[in-house]
């Protein structure tokens, strides 16, 4: 993963000024896969900084985006959804949530208002009551996509099911008590200085974020089994040398990896339509991203079972938390 630790950004920059009564540090977004933790940090954030997908387990790292507010600045950590681990890429990534759990000042616990609660959300309702030194606010997530009467039951529900520092309906798709959300989590942080400076939306490096995008768009319209096959790495990324002003150009060329061939071949598609579309897209947020124009090289590679070989993890990126 070689995610930094979080104790080592708490060195404030050196800022002219900032007004008595400043807040700033971490916030971390816990829940079960696909509760939307991804959806609302972007939206909190005001720019897309970690990919979203009606896939579980789409984040499969810790993510960081910075809100910045004239009172306060609030760094989110998005994190890969809490769940009984399969394979040892799962093992990693449950223990990569653990290990944010303890270094943050609030958490942040979202639960969707449109599905009931089960066993998923009471685990951690239970792993998060023994977080005793860090407050928690539970986030009722999607109320766009349930009526009054089930937003309140849920509510309802999430008081009893544990003790909250705050709990707060909120939905990213509407817009609704976005505000609300980071009123309450300043709230809970430490006075201080800035940590990062006016403007930075993330500290993810771009290699990370193309990766990231590429992934989306390949998660997009695939089988269900492939979700969880896919890793991408970005080989090489520089600009194009020797072009006239005005045309300068991106050059990107990317791996994607999956388990086995015949997943190879439903990413390819019929004589590479699928992995045409894929770039296609991909190209577009890129562009968007990095504000440049984009020639995208993409290749499927297999790599055997890679979720469960430590070699493997290691070489896509995703190392032993420590």
């Amino acid at each position: 993963m070689n995610d930094l630790d979080l104790e080592k950004l708490r060195v404030p920059l050196t800022m002219p000024s900032y007004p008595e009564g400043f807040r700033s540090g971490f916030a971390c977004f816990v829940g079960r896969p696909n509760v939307g933790k991804s959806t609302l940090m972007n939206a909190l954030v005001g720019q897309k900084v970690a990919i979203t997908s009606n896939r579980p387990q789409t984040t499969r790292r810790t993510v960081r985006g910075i809100v910045h507010r004239p009172d306060a600045q609030l760094i989110i950590v998005d994190t890969p959804g809490l769940h009984k681990p399969r394979t040892l890429l799962g093992e990693r990534l449950d223990s990569l949530v653990r290990s944010t759990l303890v270094e943050v000042d609030v958490i942040a616990f979202c639960l969707p208002a449109n599905e009931p609660i089960g066993r998923g959300d009471t685990y951690i309702a239970k792993e998060l009551a023994e977080q005793t030194n860090t407050p928690v606010v539970a986030l009722v997530t999607k109320t766009d996509l349930a009526d009054r009467a089930q937003v309140g039951e849920q509510l309802m529900a999430v008081d009893r099911l544990g003790e909250w520092a705050d709990i707060v309906p909120v939905s990213a798709q509407a817009s609704y008590q976005l505000e609300t959300v980071t009123d309450v989590l300043c709230s809970h942080l430490p006075e201080g200085p800035p940590l990062y400076p006016d403007g930075d939306l993330t500290d993810e490096p771009d290699e990370m974020l193309v990766a990231e995008l590429i992934r989306e768009a390949a998660l997009e319209g695939v089988r269900d089994e492939l979700p969880h096959s896919i890793a991408v790495v970005v080989d090489e990324m520089g600009e194009r040398e020797n072009t006239r002003p005005g045309k300068e150009l991106v050059d990107i060329y990317a791996s994607l990896y999956v388990e086995r061939p015949s997943q190879k071949a439903i990413v390819i598609g019929t004589k590479g339509s699928r992995l045409r579309d894929v770039g296609s897209r991909a190209r577009k947020q890129i562009e968007g991203l990095l504000g440049q124009r984009v020639f995208l090289d993409l290749r499927v590679r297999v790599a055997k079972d890679w979720q469960r070989d430590p070699k493997q993890l290691r070489k896509l990126g995703f190392d032993q938390p420590t």
